[in-house]
């Protein structure tokens, strides 16, 4: 299985197949984690709210290749994509595992992924750096085998998404 996670609206309908799924994260109702950690020892391996995210962090731990399309702000992800990744909590358990010489999370059922990250809106070289440790440290708990972040203007978003599916398509 193949995602496409944006957080803005793309047309790819022409380049999907039907082992892609896309999500525009900008449509949808996704409200942030409370911190209650009911997916954990209430309800383990879902989340206790209901709203859009139910829905998407089951495709993010089944997809074998992942393609993250998000505004960098502040050398993070913006608010929709930074969200739904903490929503994902749980495709994690609440046990710790040591990874190299790190504490992470041990996975529940999640496919190791190969992960393309568009990003975009960067204004600055430190803003790009600390942006890429960021997502290297994300790398562990989101169960990467490789990841690669390209960097691209606003207005080559849409032309960059399309490519890396046609890619997948390809491959």
């Amino acid at each position: 299985m193949k995602l496409v996670l944006s957080d803005r609206p793309l047309t790819l309908s022409d380049s999907l197949d039907a082992d892609t799924q896309y999500f525009d994260l900008s449509s949808c109702r996704i409200a942030h984690c409370v911190g209650c950690f009911g997916c954990w020892t209430k309800t383990p391996g879902r989340c206790v709210i209901r709203d859009d995210a139910v829905r998407i962090y089951p495709v993010i731990a089944k997809s074998e290749r992942v393609l993250y399309v998000s505004r960098v702000k502040y050398g993070g992800y913006d608010s929709p994509m930074k969200t739904m990744l903490e929503r994902a909590i749980p495709v994690q358990q609440a046990f710790i595992r040591v990874l190299d010489g790190e504490t992470h999370h041990v996975q529940r059922a999640v496919e190791p992924k190969r992960a393309v990250i568009l990003a975009y809106g960067t204004t600055s070289d430190e803003e790009r750096e600390v942006f890429r440790a960021l997502v290297a440290r994300n790398a562990k708990n989101m169960n990467f085998l490789s990841y690669e972040i390209r960097f691209v203007t606003e207005d080559e978003v849409e032309q960059a998404a399309a490519q890396e599916v046609r890619a997948w398509q390809a491959s």
